[in-house]
C-alpha cells in the first residue's frame, strides 16, 4: 500500500458533488434526503453516483482505501434498499419493509463509522509507537559473508592474537569504596538529635530529617518510635499525608523492656 501524498488534503465523501437528473449537491446531502424519505430512491440513478465518484478519484490522482471502502458500503446499502423498494410488497424473500430497511441502512452507517473511528485510533496509536518498534534490516554490504578466496586480511595475525588475548583475561574487581562514599548514621545519633529538638520544644518530623537521605529518614523514624515506646515523646497528624508534629511528654513513662 502506498502512503497518502502529504501535499493533498484528505478526501471526504462530503466533497463529492453530484449532478443527477433528480438531485444536485453533495453526496452526504443525498443520503440525508433518502433517509428522511424526502427524495425517492427509485428515481436516483446509483450507477451515475458510482461513475461520479470514479471521476472524482481520477481527478484527485490518488486512492484513499478507507474512504473508498466507506463509499462502497454506503452504495451497497443503497442498492439493497432500492431493490427492496422495487420488489412487490407481497414478495416473501425479504423480511424488512422499506421504512425498516432505511433504519437498517442508518444503523449500518453508524456501525461502520464506529469501527472506522476505532481503526483510525489504532492506526494513530501504532504510528505514535513507531519509534519504539524493532525494525528488521539486512546487514550492510561490508558485513555480509564473502568467499575466503576474495577476502582480504584486515589485521596482522599478531595484532589479532593480542586483541583476543585481552578479551580472555579476567578483569580486576572494581573497588567502589574509592569513589563511592556510603553515608551511615546510627540509631543513637538520631535519638540524640530528637532529644535535642525536644528540649527546645515541639517540632515537625520534616524539620528533623531536612536534607537527609532515605536511609537517614528511616532510622529517624525508628528513633521516634523508640522515644514513643519509652514515653519520652508523642506525635500528632492532623490529616493524612500532612505534617507530623512531635512533642515531648510531660511525664516520661518507664521504658518497656
Amino acid at each position: 500500500m502506498t502512503e497518502r501524498s502529504t501535499s493533498l488534503p484528505r478526501v471526504r465523501l462530503a466533497d463529492l458533488e453530484l449532478d443527477l437528473d433528480v438531485f444536485a449537491g453533495p453526496f452526504d446531502l443525498l443520503l440525508t434526503l433518502v433517509l428522511r424519505e424526502e427524495l425517492d430512491l427509485l428515481e436516483v440513478d446509483l450507477a451515475e453516483v458510482v461513475l461520479a465518484y470514479v471521476d472524482h478519484l481520477d481527478a484527485r490522482g490518488e486512492l484513499d482505501l478507507e474512504l473508498t471502502t466507506e463509499f462502497l458500503v454506503l452504495i451497497a446499502a443503497l442498492l439493497e434498499l432500492k431493490s427492496r423498494l422495487m420488489l412487490p410488497a407481497e414478495e416473501p424473500e425479504f423480511d424488512l419493509e422499506p421504512a425498516l430497511a432505511a433504519d437498517e441502512l442508518l444503523a449500518r452507517m453508524l456501525e461502520y463509522r464506529r469501527f472506522s473511528g476505532a481503526a483510525r485510533a489504532l492506526a494513530e496509536r501504532l504510528a505514535a509507537e513507531r519509534g519504539y518498534r524493532y525494525r528488521s534490516a539486512p546487514l550492510p554490504p561490508e558485513l555480509r559473508r564473502v568467499s575466503l578466496e576474495i577476502a582480504e586480511a584486515s589485521y596482522a595475525p599478531a595484532v589479532l592474537g593480542v586483541a583476543i588475548g585481552a578479551l580472555l583475561r579476567t578483569p580486576e574487581p572494581i573497588d567502589v569504596s574509592r569513589h563511592m562514599a556510603v553515608r551511615r548514621v546510627t540509631l543513637g545519633e538520631r535519638l540524640d538529635l530528637l532529644r535535642g529538638l525536644l528540649r527546645r520544644g515541639p517540632f515537625s518530623f520534616d524539620e528533623a530529617v531536612a536534607g537527609a537521605d532515605r536511609l537517614t529518614v528511616a532510622i529517624t523514624l525508628f528513633a521516634l518510635l523508640e522515644l514513643y515506646k519509652r514515653g519520652e515523646a508523642s506525635w500528632t497528624q492532623a490529616e493524612p499525608f500532612g505534617d507530623v508534629d512531635v512533642a515531648r511528654l510531660a511525664a516520661p513513662l518507664r521504658a518497656i523492656a
